[in-house]
């Protein structure tokens, strides 16, 4: 699925719903103090674009060449040694992880002192539904008690929790992955009870953790 993510690179780089956020100032936030980064599926690169803004030395990395990061490769395999980087984080990507338990232990291993996961937070089946007709990369949104268990396992402590309403404009949403048709009618039937006023009603989680 790399290639596709690489045809829709430029959309998510321009995305205004990517690209802001109290969310992401929230990262930017919680790495004060730490020097290095990696960004584990940078995406448009907006979470190292904010981090080296603030002084950070920061590597992205991502399977899909078009989205120009550092280095490419899958969350799942991090090729870097254990605490190459004070923080490692991730930003709205994780739902398309093949094996997010696995990511998250290697974020955990790559990190000294930090590690930051930010998501959408699951909203039920018919929400799940919707997301793999829109975007067949989609693999699942976890809830909080889901991510605090993912956390523990690689070994981390959740030192804090936030969560942020999300609403995103239903129709820009559609269009970044050509989900249109029939398809988009489902999608819109499915979300009906979260949209209002053309706005999808998601909402997303933060997370931060240390090693244990």
């Amino acid at each position: 699925m790399s290639y596709v993510w690489s045809e829709r690179a430029e959309l998510y780089r321009q995305s205004a719903a990517h690209s802001a956020g109290a969310d992401l100032d929230l990262v930017v936030d919680w790495a004060a103090g730490c020097a290095t980064a990696i960004d584990v599926a940078a995406g448009g690169g907006h979470v190292t674009r904010r981090l080296r803004e603030a002084g950070l030395e920061v590597v992205s990395c991502d399977p899909s060449p078009g989205m120009q990061p550092d280095v490419i490769c899958f969350a799942e395999d991090l090729p870097f040694a254990n605490d190459s980087f004070e923080l490692a984080a991730t930003r709205v990507a994780a739902h398309h992880f093949a094996d997010v338990a696995e990511a998250t232990r290697e974020l955990g291993r790559v990190a000294s002192k930090r590690v930051i996961v930010v998501d959408n937070l699951a909203m039920g089946a018919d929400s799940e539904e919707a997301e793999r007709i829109r975007d067949p990369s989609h693999v699942r949104n976890y809830s909080e008690g889901e991510w605090r268990g993912f956390l523990a396992d690689a070994g981390l402590v959740v030192e804090d929790v936030r969560t942020f309403d999300f609403p995103i404009e239903l129709e820009p949403w559609l269009e970044r992955t050509a989900c249109i048709g029939e398809e988009a009618e489902r999608v819109r039937a499915l979300l009906a009870p979260h949209i209002s006023d053309g706005l999808v009603a998601l909402e997303r989680i933060a997370l931060l953790a240390r090693p244990a």
